[in-house]
């Protein structure tokens, strides 16, 4: 064996043994502190990520770590999909968990741990169709359809706060609906309106 080859393979052999699922985890921590705002790394520090919901059409609320330790809990994610399904079609759908982290951020950002109210949170095609044939502003392809948008308030904030934090985040679609008392925040393309 060269020289070389005996080098590498004294140095495989003195390194841990790193699954594979750790490799990917380790590599898309790395590549997400690459990348994220300020606000977003700081919260990626944290060991524990909780948010608590209030559907404003079912009346049910809910209060859940759904992070711990670096895993999304399944436990604590079913529930979240249930709460935020499709309150007139009862469809649940797995939310996007870059959604509950941005909700997670925003609220971390506004010094809060009050509760979501939400207004809408997944839709299915046909509650979405029917929306959008009364009124232009729901979009024909919503990201709500994908799990991947919210419209809600938070308890003890101000819309307008509410909607300043979210836009300052730059992590996705932030909407203003003050008449209605909402925000909408997706995590799609970086836009406002």
């Amino acid at each position: 064996m060269s020289g070389h080859l005996q080098q590498k393979s004294r140095i495989s052999e003195t390194l841990p043994a790193v699954s594979r699922r750790d490799f990917l985890r380790l590599g898309a921590g790395i590549a997400g502190a690459l990348v994220l705002p300020p606000a977003f790394a700081k919260s990626a520090a944290v060991q524990e990520r909780s948010l608590s919901f209030s559907n404003t059409h079912t009346g049910e609320s809910l209060k859940t770590t759904y992070w711990l330790d670096g895993e999304y809990l399944d436990d604590s994610m079913q529930e979240i999909n249930s709460i935020l399904r499709d309150h007139r079609t009862d469809d649940v759908h797995n939310m996007d968990t870059a959604l509950l982290d941005l909700l997670f951020v925003l609220q971390s950002q506004l010094d809060s741990e009050d509760v979501f109210h939400i207004i809408s949170g997944y839709r299915s095609p046909v509650t979405n169709a029917m929306l959008n044939g009364k009124s232009k502003s729901v979009a024909k392809r919503s990201y709500h359809m994908r799990g991947m948008a919210i419209d809600i308030r938070l308890q003890g904030c101000e819309l307008k706060n509410l909607q300043r934090a979210a836009l300052a985040l730059k992590a996705g679609g932030v909407g203003y609906y003050p008449s209605s008392d909402f925000i909408h925040v997706d995590v799609g393309p970086v836009r406002s309106w």
